[in-house]
């Protein structure tokens, strides 16, 4: 279909609809008439086969509502418009279809013509804009301030990297961005960088870039906001009788923690400032107690063992497992 049969037929009336019907009124008129004249019914009739091939036309437009406002404005500015063309600048009047029947059809005027046109009547717009955006901008129209397009990235990082945070390098359309990826980046997080996306036009912002971060798992540190937390082993009689453990930190240091007397597996201590530093301020580091129980037992080891649980006879580990359960 070109552009020309959008000024010479009228939709409306193919499909016999009023102007103003909503798409259901649309939809139901066209099916009815599709199969009235659908050339399985018509077999061997010409102008039924004609008529629809006309309906299909009138339908793919107006069940469009990009494309049915752009016909709706051009018609209406066609209705009130006063068209004149000269080569070279000379007279000779020509009508709406004589002037743009070249163009729609793949023409257009001749070298050196020169067209004026002026509107009458209540057009919501110039038809610059109606033009311009069925023919993308070709007819002198003038685009304005297109803001440019946001880009995605990917970057990678491990751990540590994304704990203390980075500036990576990125390759993005053929240019190289540096991004600044801020301490505590968590892994999915993503990284708004203003006007780093695709450039505006005539003089409008460029986009932004978002980058999604991945981050690599580290074996021993997992974070939680601005903590860092890790679980440490201690042997049966640290937990028992107490002890002060050494134990890493991410800066490849480590630091003394006090194990209390007594302490049972899964208890977290929590010393502080030894998590991550963001602008929120630095978080704590997070110590699991594991109480390891030893798979192998010399017979010294299983004697004492023994001696223990007889020594401690006497207490009831689950009394408080059983009454839990009876609540």
């Amino acid at each position: 279909m070109t552009g020309q049969d959008w000024l010479e037929k009228d939709f409306y009336a193919v499909l016999g609809v009023p102007k103003d019907a909503d798409a259901q009124t649309i939809k139901k008129a066209y099916r009815k008439l599709a199969r009235t004249m659908h050339p399985d019914h018509n077999p061997g009739d010409a102008s039924a086969e004609a008529k629809f091939k006309e309906i299909g036309e009138a339908y793919a437009v107006l069940s469009d509502p990009e494309q049915r406002q752009q016909y709706d404005q051009l018609r209406a500015m066609a209705g009130g418009a006063r068209f004149t063309a000269g080569a070279g600048g000379r007279g000779g009047a020509a009508g709406f279809e004589d002037l743009f029947g070249g163009m729609f059809a793949g023409g257009g005027p001749g070298p050196g013509t020169r067209v004026r046109y002026t509107t009458t009547g209540g057009g919501a717009g110039g038809f610059e804009d109606i033009l311009g955006g069925l023919f993308g901008g070709g007819f002198g129209a003038q685009r304005g301030p297109q803001p440019g397009a946001d880009l995605a990235a990917t970057v990678t990082l491990p751990f540590r990297q994304a704990a203390a945070g980075s500036t990576v390098a990125l390759g993005v359309e053929g240019r190289t961005v540096n991004a600044r990826i801020p301490p505590g980046v968590r892994d999915g997080q993503k990284i708004r960088l203003r006007g780093k996306g695709r450039p505006g036009e005539n003089g409008a912002p460029a986009g932004d870039l978002v980058v999604t971060v991945h981050v690599t798992p580290h074996p021993v540190f997992t974070l939680e906001g601005d903590n860092l937390r890790l679980t440490v082993p201690v042997s049966f009689d640290e937990a028992a009788l107490g002890a002060t453990i050494e134990v890493p930190t991410l800066d490849g240091g480590t630091v003394r923690v006090k194990v209390p007397e007594g302490t049972p597996s899964g208890r977290t201590l929590r010393v502080k400032g030894k998590g991550i530093t963001t602008s929120k301020g630095t978080g704590d580091l997070l110590v699991t107690v594991q109480v390891v129980v030893p798979q192998r037992l010399s017979g010294p080891a299983r004697e004492a063992v023994q001696a223990f649980g007889i020594a401690t006879s006497g207490e009831d580990v689950r009394a408080g497992l059983r009454e839990a359960a009876r609540q």
